[in-house]
């Protein structure tokens, strides 16, 4: 059997792991349930992975994002290792057919929305699957304490009643409150709990008072002019603004919830193209 740190290198291509990861991995490899709270790029999905890769069969993934799922997916293809998305849009038949290659085509991961689970007909099709873990990725949404409540992530613990297999729950950012309600809600038996440090020294936090919102963008991006991200308000902003920031000459595109699957797609790619 690959121990952790063999798989560890010979796809990630590293040599050592980071802080709590091992001892993360090792706790769910012995079949453990587990929280763990790891700060955004410390290799949350790592922790899930591994374990994934070392036991026989398919680890179920679910997350709420579709952009994370997608680019999960690339990665992992891009290291030789078969995973699935169930994203939204993707029609009857053609979902039908990614579950037949999860049963029969030897894939390590396969992941989909919650709201995916709420579906009888795709749940029945995952009870029929060898799942040999499951990860709950972005867990805080299950927590109406959290900012990213999703009325879907109280009916994942339903899955207890099906798969004997260790649940692995993981977010950047829970209260204590919001932790307690994470291993509650998803009927954690017993966790073992794990905290980092969200001290990250590789990055600097500046409020800027302004009302010239536009004008300190240009001014930000002509001296910084490396890819980024612009949070606004609503879906009405993301347009005005990425309108205007082309006006002055940056290339700039929107993303939000109201585009076509498509839409996303183009648009992040751009983005991850630079």
């Amino acid at each position: 059997m690959n121990q952790p740190l063999e798989l560890l290198k010979a796809h990630w291509k590293h040599s050592a792991f980071r802080p709590t990861q091992e001892e993360i991995i090792n706790t769910v490899l012995l079949g453990k349930d587990t929280f763990a709270l790891l700060p955004t790029g410390g290799g949350k999905s790592i922790c899930f992975q591994i374990p994934a890769l070392i036991k026989p069969g398919i680890c179920l993934v679910i997350s709420p994002l579709v952009a994370l799922m997608k680019d999960q997916v690339e990665n992992l293809k891009n290291k030789n290792i078969k995973a699935i998305a169930l994203t939204g849009g993707i029609s009857f038949e053609e979902t039908n057919n990614l579950l037949d290659n999860c049963a029969f085509g030897g894939y390590k991961f396969l992941y989909l929305s919650p709201e995916r689970l709420q579906q009888d007909w795709v749940l029945e099709r995952i009870k029929s699957l060898n799942i040999n873990l499951i990860a709950i990725d972005e867990a805080h949404c299950v927590s109406q304490w959290g900012h990213d409540f999703r009325p879907a992530y109280l009916k994942i613990s339903t899955l207890k009643d099906y798969f004997s297999v260790p649940f692995i729950a993981l977010t950047a950012t829970a209260t204590p409150r919001v932790q307690e309600d994470i291993c509650n809600l998803l009927q954690l038996k017993n966790p073992v709990v794990f905290k980092n440090s969200f001290l990250r020294e590789n990055l600097g936090y500046h409020i800027i008072k302004t009302q010239n919102q536009l004008g300190k963008l240009k001014q930000i991006f002509l001296k910084n002019p490396e890819p980024a991200i612009v949070y606004v308000k609503n879906r009405k902003a993301s347009l005005e603004f990425s309108k205007l920031l082309t006006d002055f000459g940056f290339t700039a595109t929107y993303y939000h919830g109201g585009l076509s699957v498509k839409e996303k797609e183009k648009n992040m790619q751009l983005w991850l193209d630079e």
